[in-house]
């Protein structure tokens, strides 16, 4: 039995992130978890003038390099972030202001399943922060956890999804170009959030 809706989030008890900043929210916002040294984000931005990308990375050294490049690109649509993404969330983020979420090879947590994303009760705050029909892209290359997250979204979540297999020649993320250049196959779940949607943090702000 999947409890991850049992042990509910609380986002009251987060306090703001270290030198948190509370971000201008733009019309067509989207947003990356885990950005790593910022490949994608700045794939992204460049491709995509008239969208805007919050791009979050928790660790120091591949922020600072992520930082550094953006900063050289000066891309007016790219806001790098380095903070721990939950809070920074919490605190940042109003209901339904995303068109997108991005969770590009995220750490699968094999010691500690409950930590993997669609798991935590945050998802459901996730969920909240997205318009009605937006998207969220989550890609792997390991099967299992491939497998576990499509489960838990139709068990738990109940976004419509769209399975598909990452072409070879994909090349969004170091790792994305690693596993495909080694032969390994990768996996993405595309979920789209229904009109009419209800999540338990509808009216919740700041």
């Amino acid at each position: 039995m999947n409890t991850t809706k049992e042990r509910k989030f609380k986002p009251e008890k987060l306090f703001e992130p270290r030198d948190f900043k509370r971000p201008e929210i733009q019309d067509k916002q989207y947003l990356e978890i885990g950005a790593g040294k910022g490949m994608h984000a700045m794939q992204f931005a460049e491709a995509n003038p008239s969208k805007h990308l919050i791009a979050i990375e928790r660790t120091r050294a591949k922020f600072d390099v992520f930082s550094e490049r953006s900063r050289e690109l000066a891309l007016n649509n790219l806001l790098p972030v380095h903070a721990d993404a939950i809070p920074w969330v919490v605190h940042a983020l109003p209901p339904e202001s995303l068109e997108g979420v991005f969770l590009l090879y995220p750490n699968p947590e094999p010691k500690n399943s409950s930590q993997r994303w669609l798991n935590m009760p945050f998802f459901e705050f996730l969920i909240s922060r997205m318009k009605p029909n937006a998207t969220l892209v989550l890609v792997t290359n390991i099967v299992d956890y491939f497998k576990e997250t499509t489960e838990v979204n139709r068990d738990v979540w109940k976004l419509k999804a769209e399975e598909s297999e990452v072409p070879k020649d994909s090349a969004r993320t170091h790792f994305e170009i690693k596993y495909l250049a080694r032969g390994e196959n990768c996996y993405q779940l595309l979920l789209t959030k229904p009109h009419n949607y209800k999540t338990s943090f509808d009216e919740w702000a700041i």
